[in-house]
């Protein structure tokens, strides 16, 4: 999240967004909300291959995702991006996840800008879906990735 929503509450830093706070732009001052890293983390120990998907879909500013992601130790991996007219759902049909977990997009438009709504119906069963409320973060999600899957469709 932009370093400017440290400190407040899930809905100021929506309305940060909306009224476009001037930090919401400096992408590479982003922090991690809540204990992402060591969510993550701990999921790579057990086995997890860890993808990012960037709203990014210039190289320069996902450039500065991967800064961010390496700054504060986040687990290593790929970090995708939209490319040439792609949609999230063309990238989510491409790698196929186990596990697609994504926000609710509520201060950029909610559903119509996340990726699993979009996926073809068939694909829908072979991807377990969850979504969190925008800023709230991973911390409540399973220690255990094996519970991930458990976790039931759209959050």
């Amino acid at each position: 999240m932009h370093r400017n929503a440290l400190g407040h509450a899930r809905k100021e830093i929506v309305k940060q967004v909306i009224e476009g706070e001037k930090s919401v732009k400096d992408y590479a001052s982003y922090v991690p909300i809540g204990n992402a890293v060591k969510k993550l983390q701990v999921w790579k120990k057990q086995g997890a291959e860890i993808l990012y998907l960037s709203s990014h879909e210039n190289a320069d500013d996902v450039e500065k995702d991967k800064i961010v992601l390496r700054k504060h130790g986040f687990p290593e991996g790929n970090v995708l991006f939209r490319q040439k007219r792609e949609k999230y759902k063309d990238i989510v049909e491409r790698i196929m996840p186990d596990v697609l977990i994504e926000d609710d997009c509520e201060s950029i438009g909610g559903e119509k800008e996340m990726a699993y709504p979009h996926i073809k119906r068939e694909l829908k069963t072979k991807i377990t879906s969850i979504v969190t409320k925008e800023f709230s973060g991973i911390d409540n999600l399973p220690e255990k990735i094996s519970e991930l899957r458990r976790t039931s469709p759209q959050g």
